[in-house]
């Protein structure tokens, strides 16, 4: 018997919320299966198993809050091995974990429709679990389930506007309470989409703080050239359908995934100790619409083919900001790039987020005249910088790194 526990969805997330059980008490799970839908004050998540199994039981209903770490269901592992199976994205520090609350203290788990796997069904009853299932369920966020009780708003005759026709808070009627009074907030949770922005805001910063403070952060940076991969951007896009084509973006993040499998000293986490990584997990920072940010990962990014990463990064921006994202894109970023080239900002120097080690950050491309073989010409530049962990790397990696990620953008068609 092993236990699913609410991941760590990143550094700076310390509770969250189950939005929806995908699964019930004797459903068969298999690793990469979206188990749950769970907010946290950044994004909505579908959190994975990371391994097969049953569900024996489920133990946390929704929209119950609680910390990372905490056992959310009991699975079976499908492999008999004597000791239990912990599926789990990243184990949680021990201060955070708590006990699981009582049944009696437990909402109740609403089984919404959903599609099965005939392997997942059971020819016997499931067990009587802490959590009971009920027939009536609309999809909807905790902040928009608890405004709309408190008002008396009927959740059901709402069309939403969330992941999965979820009911927002921004769905609800405006008009006032009964006495004219606006519906205060629950206590810890943000009810409107100006609290949840400050919410978001604050986990930021609390965690940029941290990292500024226990982070020996050096800076580097360098200006490329992108003449020859432009040109040869170009030249492919002359033919390819518009809904093919590529971006500068795929030319930089490919680059900077070839110039970290060759920097390992730039790719990885420092937790008591520096860990390189094995794959390059590309993080990359998205904006959200309404405000704030988050950076989930591309999976394997140096092995992924220019247009396998065009296509990665379009469905990754496209999903953060319909808050669709998966836990391990979340959770599995080894180094992280931030643009913001689009803003016009020709310069930006970013804070690494921690257990990362290294943060790479592009600006503006811009004419600037350029010499290329002792002739003076205009050519499309950018501004690349590194900030990196002291701990981990020296100047001297760093520099290896910027070098490598240059070489790569003069030879586009190796990319």
């Amino acid at each position: 018997m092993g236990e699913f526990l609410m991941p760590s969805l990143g550094a700076d997330m310390e509770v969250g919320t189950i939005l929806e059980w995908k699964v019930q008490p004797g459903d068969t799970v298999r690793r990469g299966d979206i188990i749950a839908v769970v907010d946290t004050e950044k994004s909505t998540i579908e959190v994975e198993v990371f391994e097969d199994g049953v569900v024996e039981e489920l133990l946390v209903g929704i929209d119950v809050e609680v910390p990372v770490g905490t056992p959310l269901a009991r699975l079976r592992s499908l492999v008999p091995t004597g000791k239990p199976t912990v599926v789990v994205d990243e184990p949680a520090a021990p201060t955070r974990t708590q006990a699981v609350p009582p049944a009696k203290d437990v909402e109740p788990v609403p089984a919404g429709p959903r599609k099965r796997r005939a392997s997942a069904r059971r020819s016997t009853p499931p067990r009587t679990s802490a959590v009971t299932a009920t027939p009536e369920f609309v999809r909807a966020s905790p902040r928009a389930r608890r405004d709309a009780a408190v008002r008396g708003v009927d959740l059901a005759a709402i069309v939403g506007s969330g992941p999965g026709g979820a009911v927002l808070v921004t769905d609800l009627p405006s008009s006032d309470g009964p006495a004219g009074e606006r519906t205060p907030a629950p206590a810890g949770r943000p009810s409107t989409t100006t609290d949840r922005q400050a919410a978001m805001r604050h986990a930021v910063g609390t965690l940029m703080a941290r990292s500024k403070r226990e982070i020996p952060h050096y800076y580097l940076a360098s200006t490329i050239d992108l003449g020859r991969a432009l040109e040869w951007m170009s030249a492919q896009n002359a033919e390819r359908p518009l809904a093919d084509r590529l971006l500068p973006a795929a030319l930089l993040l490919k680059a900077t995934a070839r110039a970290a499998r060759d920097m390992p000293a730039v790719n990885g986490f420092w937790t008591d100790g520096f860990r390189p990584s094995d794959a390059v997990h590309l993080g990359v920072a998205v904006s959200l619409r309404g405000g704030g940010l988050v950076a989930p990962a591309i999976h394997d990014a140096d092995h992924l083919d220019i247009d396998e990463l065009m296509r990665s990064l379009r469905d990754l921006v496209q999903r953060a900001r319909a808050g669709t994202l998966r836990s391990s894109e979340m959770s599995d970023p080894t180094i992280t790039v931030t643009n913001l080239g689009d803003q016009g900002v020709e310069e930006v120097f970013g804070v690494i987020h921690p257990p990362q080690v290294a943060m790479v950050g592009f600006g503006r491309v811009v004419d600037r005249p350029w010499a290329v073989d002792g002739l003076l010409g205009i050519r499309p530049v950018v501004r690349v910088t590194l900030a990196a962990d002291h701990r981990a790397s020296d100047g001297h990696d760093g520099a290896r790194f910027l070098t490598a990620l240059d070489r790569y953008l003069q030879s586009p068609a190796d990319l």
